[in-house]
């Protein structure tokens, strides 16, 4: 048999040997650093870079460098998708008051519930569109109330606005800002924002950049999920839009901006640090 594959038999013997002795514990540890980086990755539905999978395995406990982590990665063929551009779809022809802006781009908040930002974006499915607008709060990034239907209407950015005030209870004097769209310019919007006493911000006309967090949020979304997925049904998209704000961006994600955590977890150590200062 071993001269059928052309091999000595000492050769067989020990390539036999190899594959049964038990593996070294720096096999041992790469082999679990691999399948950690995997994990990382994979659940970041392939998104992560070498930083933010560095960042799950020191929180599990590995003591390795980020070079180490990029290097492993390039052997492993895990590479991040890019980023999006922004793309403008706000109309803002319309007969409805127009609101100064009061944000000016000023996104570095101290507390929860002192600037929400919201933005409606497009996703396509084998039924035709679905709409999703959000509700950030600029403090921690999370989005803090959404909405999805098959249409654009006032309706869609009312109901993510109520469910952000329900979910949050925020005080008066909560800056909430948004592009000219009708939607956010209707007497019905305007008069929930005034009726919970907060002030308004829109964006100059044709600029994302006013609201770039929100825009980068959708960008993020469409490049990590949809880009990524052929919804044929409404329903479908939907649910997986659901599943992905609430279980991955908002508690998983983590953000270079929160310093490389997610909002979610953001959000707890400010109330932890707060319980702290107190006692």
């Amino acid at each position: 048999m071993c001269q059928a594959l052309k091999v000595s038999t000492s050769g067989y013997y020990k390539w036999l040997k190899q594959q049964s002795s038990p593996l070294s514990d720096k096999e041992k540890y790469r082999l679990e650093v691999q399948q950690k980086i995997s994990k990382s990755f994979h659940e970041s539905l392939g998104t992560y870079g070498s930083p933010r999978v560095h960042a799950d395995l020191i929180d599990w406990g590995f003591i390795i460098s980020q070079k180490t982590v990029a290097r492993i990665m390039s052997e492993m063929g895990l590479k991040a998708i890019q980023e999006e551009k922004f793309v403008v779809t706000t109309d803002s022809n319309h007969d409805f008051n127009i609101y100064p802006n009061v944000l000016d781009r000023q996104f570095n908040v101290e507390e929860p519930n002192q600037v929400w930002v919201t933005d409606i974006t497009y996703i396509w499915t084998l039924e035709g569109w679905v709409y999703l607008s959000s509700v950030m709060d600029l403090f921690s990034r999370k989005i803090v109330g959404w909405s999805l239907d098959s249409h654009m209407k006032k309706e869609l950015s009312i109901q993510a606005l109520k469910m952000a005030i329900i979910q949050r209870q925020p005080g008066k004097g909560v800056i909430h800002h948004s592009d000219r769209g009708s939607q956010y310019c209707s007497h019905e919007y305007i008069d929930i924002l005034k009726g919970n006493e907060m002030q308004i911000s829109m964006s100059k006309k044709g600029d994302p950049y006013d609201n770039a967090c929100i825009e980068s949020f959708h960008a993020t979304l469409k490049k990590e999920l949809i880009y990524r997925r052929r919804f044929k049904t409404k329903a479908e998209a939907i649910k997986a839009v659901n599943y992905y704000i609430s279980c991955i961006y908002n508690e998983r994600r983590r953000h270079s901006t929160l310093g490389n955590i997610s909002p979610n977890q953001f959000e707890r150590n400010h109330q932890q640090n707060e319980v702290e200062s107190i006692s």
